[in-house]
């Protein structure tokens, strides 16, 4: 970890960077998991550094009613819910008001599933070593879906990679996955992913399509084959 915050060029930038944390990891036994939309570019860096496979696992925020930019807590395509039980609480939802919020963000997993696997077809990950990949941590909870979601299939060892961190969502990864390689963690109040971006912009499907397109046409679904 480092002192003072890290200025990343963009996500390519970052996910050189961290793959030079996991080349102990170059193994045909590791797959690379990214989420979408962000750690895309990010663990498609890692994937070709580490010769790996590379897939993508979809958690979706909840997004609190009124504001819809911030979560109370994520979902999975195979259904693990995670929530912020504290802030649930505060917000007085009900359980019915819960289970709504799941199904419709489950709805827009489904599409992108259905776009993002016209390229990556899932991979076993049984018995394997999964590293789950991000271009940052804020609240963690979409993570912690993720990384549920891949213990449930099997996966032997998890190891979370992301650039950057608040502190609060390391000390919940942490305490959930095998392994966290985070190049910052950021103790501030006020934190926000984009701010240790030099350039940044929210990724488009399109852009996701093209980038695991590219990776899977150049690689097969492995970098080094």
């Amino acid at each position: 970890m480092h002192e003072a915050p890290p200025a990343f060029r963009d996500r390519i930038d970052a996910g050189q960077r961290l793959a030079k944390n996991l080349g102990h990891y170059k193994s045909a036994q590791v797959i690379v998991f990214a989420i979408p939309r962000g750690g895309v570019p990010v663990a498609v860096e890692v994937a070709k550094q580490l010769g790996s496979r590379l897939d993508i696992v979809i958690p979706r925020k909840i997004p609190i009613p009124y504001n819809p930019e911030a979560g109370y807590g994520a979902v999975t395509e195979d259904g693990i819910i995670v929530l912020n039980e504290p802030l649930v609480e505060s917000l007085q939802l009900t359980h019915q008001e819960i289970e709504r919020h799941a199904e419709e963000a489950k709805a827009e997993i489904k599409r992108r599933s259905a776009l993002y696997r016209r390229w990556l077809k899932p991979s076993s990950v049984e018995g394997k070593t999964a590293i789950i990949i991000d271009d940052g941590l804020a609240s963690g909870y979409t993570m912690i879906a993720a990384v549920k979601s891949i213990r449930r299939q099997g996966a032997a060892t998890i190891i979370v990679a992301v650039p950057v961190a608040s502190s609060g969502a390391w000390k919940l990864i942490k305490a959930i996955a095998d392994e966290v390689v985070c190049l910052f963690v950021a103790h501030t109040y006020h934190f926000a992913v984009a701010s240790f971006y030099r350039h940044w912009h929210d990724l488009t499907d399109r852009e996701v399509f093209e980038a695991l397109e590219g990776f899977t046409k150049h690689y097969g679904g492995y970098a080094h084959e």
